[in-house]
């Protein structure tokens, strides 16, 4: 857990009079929300305004508000637009995750994987492609859930369901992560079509983004964030230790619970629709720790708002650099998100725990 930063002086007889009282925390949080969020408007619409396709602002314009049913207008509505939503909830959902799994497992390191639940979805959606025969993105999404949500499930119980600890639960997670990557390669292997249609979604790609996809996806994660909302008192609590925690009035194992139940739904649908897309859920919420301190309460918002910036700004560098063709959102947030982790890890504040 990081180290709390040191505390703001005293308003009381023993703070010094002669210095003025530095500015309000809640003050500066909610101005740094209030830029994240402005800065997820501007990514947004350079989202839209951006893509393989150059297109002078005057088209996007007009297939945004003037639309058409032609040309650049479908474009603009039916292909940038779902794309630019479905970055959006897909980026809000792998952030809370993430900064969920941090405080779940005390580990500033955790990641949505830890569990196993990418791991899930994506055997699933192997097996629905390589034996049932699934084909559309869309279907893909019931299987994938199913598969976050038993792996989930299993991870807990091997964990020590009612007695689980942080430690028992990543180790869980890696084991069943291991088994099933294991048996995702060995099924791509022995089946090649399962291979070519899985070739772009084990990247992670926001290309095959639509409105369906989006309709099918955002119930999801909308209860997933609801959850996560819910229990961030719980999970301050939670990160002190248990006992702590315990002394509080926190209930460890129905928060727990609840908190696994929030990452399913989110990693579940997140995976589902865009693959496992890796680094957002692992390095937002770490570096959003530095900005609001360890209070879940701020972590969460600031989580859920700076992860779409980074998944959006990705898709839009990847679009550019690869024109008329495109680069993965997976591969470039590896890219980027690799050395700038290394680089956050490596200075001081961030690397005490």
């Amino acid at each position: 857990m990081f180290v709390e930063s040191p505390p703001e002086p005293s308003a009381g007889p023993t703070a010094a009079p002669d210095k003025p009282a530095p500015p309000g925390r809640h003050a500066v949080r909610a101005a740094g929300l209030l830029a994240a969020l402005v800065l997820l408007v501007l990514v947004c619409l350079a989202s839209i305004g951006i893509g393989a396709k150059a297109l002078p602002l005057a088209d996007v314009w007009h297939g945004l508000f003037h639309y058409a049913g032609s040309g650049d207008d479908v474009l603009v509505r039916k292909v940038r637009i779902p794309r630019t939503v479905l970055g959006l909830i897909v980026g809000s959902a792998l952030g809370l995750a993430g900064a969920v799994m941090q405080a779940l497992t005390r580990n500033p390191l955790a990641e949505p994987g830890l569990l196993g639940v990418n791991a899930g979805a994506s055997a699933a959606v192997v097996s629905a492609i390589s034996f049932f025969g699934v084909t559309s993105l869309t279907g893909y999404v019931w299987f994938a859930f199913a598969g976050a949500a038993i792996v989930s499930v299993a991870v807990y119980l091997l964990g020590g369901s009612r007695s689980a600890t942080p430690v028992r639960l990543a180790l869980a997670g890696t084991a069943v992560t291991a088994a099933l990557y294991g048996y995702v390669n060995a099924v791509q292997l022995l089946d090649s079509a399962a291979l070519d249609r899985l070739r772009f979604w084990t990247v992670g790609s926001l290309a095959s983004a639509n409105t369906e996809t989006v309709g099918k996806v955002w119930p999801f994660i909308a209860i997933g964030v609801v959850l996560t909302l819910l229990i961030a008192r719980p999970l301050n609590a939670l990160e002190m230790g248990d006992d702590t925690a315990r002394a509080l009035g926190a209930h460890l194992t129905r928060t727990r619970v609840l908190a696994m139940l929030a990452v399913t739904l989110l990693c579940g649908a997140a995976t589902a629709a865009c693959g496992p897309i890796v680094f957002i859920g692992l390095m937002i919420p770490h570096l959003v720790r530095v900005i609001t301190g360890p209070d879940m309460r701020w972590i969460l918002p600031y989580a859920a708002v700076l992860s779409p910036v980074l998944l959006l700004g990705a898709d839009v560098v990847g679009r550019v650099i690869a024109r008329p063709s495109e680069l993965q959102v997976g591969i470039v947030t590896a890219l980027i998100g690799g050395p700038v982790f290394i680089h956050l890890v490596r200075r001081k504040r961030m690397s005490q725990l």
